[in-house]
């Protein structure tokens, strides 16, 4: 595809702008003045329409194309959330409206919004109170911690240590680094989950709490998980619910049954609010009741005569993590998908996602090297095999060839405690007949790298750019040429 400056034309023009009633000289000092006039693409109106049409058709995303990013959970959005998010009544709210008085009915909606989702939540999750500001699946991670921070604070407890798995998401550690904390890695046993007798190693007085993520990035579910969270409990620490994989178990199973007493839920992962494109996010966190009191500012309440306020007076709150009450307008969106769902509804979409990630899993396996045996939950990981490996292939060239294919690649390289691995999430908005096609474009891939693996390290040849080196592009970043013109 030719650059919007290659298809320039001397002479030629897009619109006539006719000359208004604005100046026409301005005194400008003479430094600040071009020697000569900027070098802009001249083009037709359709030539720009035609030029713009075509970089769209380049865009992957869900609405196009599926995009198995394990542990990220890239799924459909129900338009419905996406109109009922564009409802003046909502879109136009300023967050500085009045909760009650002086026109404060016109905000009150909003809250009853936030408050309801709150109560949906905690049924979900058996937790006894949220907060809807973090603006991030990582800000709630923040949060969390944060209030783990307060509790022992308040108590007077001077401890030091966050226990994270060795599987866990990045985030995590650096979550609790940046609140403080000393961050201990907790490694995996040979089933793939955290392994008991080192965590019971680990553990001592200093112990302020443990990350887990759970079904874990392998797609587990630990079957210790209650006995963990007691071990923690007996040194006074917390256990905190990485939600990121809670549509594996949602409708089946809640964090607080376990033991679990902070969670954060990533709204887009579980209730299908947008994701991708650095935002918008949210990740509300909730708690059991021994830390309510440590949320942050504000939490909306209910009146005794119907109408909702936000309230303020917490003095043990850990304050303000976000300005105003976090993204609305993705909270909204995860509260209409609730509603729309039903209980049922969310059990199935567990259901869904388990079975599809399952059948991905048996189906690749006579072609690539499954991570740990046994059933999985929302997702599967798998790595190339040692015939591929003595042919020179890596988890890339795969990565790379599904992109010929019309697949968006999987979460490669990640978690790390698997060499050359793909995480692989179906998702359960994916039908049968897409998940076979992709499938059968993994077997062909896998073929092909036995049969001419010079061919599969071209990949991919339909792509503007073929094999960039990430890693350069990533450490030398240059922007200085680049036109978002295309």
């Amino acid at each position: 595809m030719q650059l919007i400056f290659e298809k320039s034309v001397p002479g030629r023009k897009a619109v006539q702008i006719n000359a208004g009633d604005a100046p026409t000289k301005i005194n400008i000092k003479k430094q600040f003045l071009r020697a000569e006039d900027p070098d802009l693409p001249e083009l037709s109106e359709l030539d720009v329409v035609r030029h713009f049409t075509e970089l769209s058709r380049k865009n992957f995303g869900v609405d196009t194309n599926f995009y198995p990013l394990g542990s990220c959970t890239m799924k459909y959005n129900p338009k419905v959330t996406e109109l009922i998010a564009s409802y003046p009544g909502f879109a136009h709210l300023h967050p500085l409206l009045p909760q009650l008085r002086m026109g404060g009915m016109l905000t009150q909606g909003a809250l009853q919004v936030l408050h309801e989702t709150d109560l949906l939540l905690q049924e979900i999750t058996g937790m006894d109170g949220f907060t809807m500001q973090p603006m991030a699946g990582s800000h709630g991670e923040l949060t969390g911690i944060m209030i783990i921070a307060a509790y022992h604070a308040d108590k007077g407890n001077e401890k030091t240590t966050i226990l994270v798995p060795d599987s866990a998401h990045g985030t995590n550690p650096a979550s609790a680094a940046i609140a403080g904390y000393k961050v201990v890695s907790v490694p995996s046993n040979d089933k793939g989950v955290m392994d008991m007798e080192a965590l019971k190693g680990l553990i001592n007085e200093d112990v302020a709490g443990l990350m887990l993520t759970c079904p874990n990035t392998l797609g587990l579910f630990n079957p210790h998980i209650k006995d963990i969270c007691d071990l923690i409990h007996d040194v006074d620490g917390l256990v905190y619910y990485d939600g990121a994989n809670l549509n594996a178990i949602v409708g089946k199973a809640r964090p607080g049954d376990f033991g679990f007493d902070v969670v954060h839920l990533n709204l887009h992962k579980t209730f299908a609010t947008p994701h991708g494109g650095g935002g918008p996010g949210a990740g509300p966190v909730g708690v059991t009741r021994p830390l309510l009191k440590y949320l942050p500012v504000s939490i909306v309440v209910k009146r005794k005569d119907g109408t909702y306020a936000l309230e303020y007076e917490m003095k043990k709150s850990i304050g303000y993590i976000a300005p105003f009450y976090g993204n609305f307008g993705i909270v909204l969106r995860a509260y209409v998908y609730i509603l729309m769902l039903g209980k049922e509804g969310l059990i199935r979409v567990s259901e869904n996602a388990v079975l599809n990630a399952n059948y991905i899993k048996e189906k690749l396996k006579p072609y690539y090297k499954l991570a740990f045996e046994g059933i999985c939950k929302h997702e599967c990981v798998f790595s190339i095999t040692k015939e591929m490996a003595d042919k020179g292939i890596h988890t890339m060239d795969v990565a790379k060839a599904l992109i010929d294919k019309g697949f968006h690649p999987p979460t490669v390289y990640f978690p790390t405690i698997v060499k050359e691995s793909m995480m692989i999430e179906p998702t359960e908005t994916e039908s049968k007949e897409t998940i076979d096609s992709f499938i059968q474009a993994m077997i062909e891939i896998a073929e092909l790298a036995l049969s001419d693996p010079e061919k599969l390290k071209a990949a991919p040849v339909t792509t503007p750019v073929t094999r960039p080196d990430e890693t350069s592009a990533a450490r030398n970043l240059n922007v200085s040429n680049f036109c978002p013109c295309g």
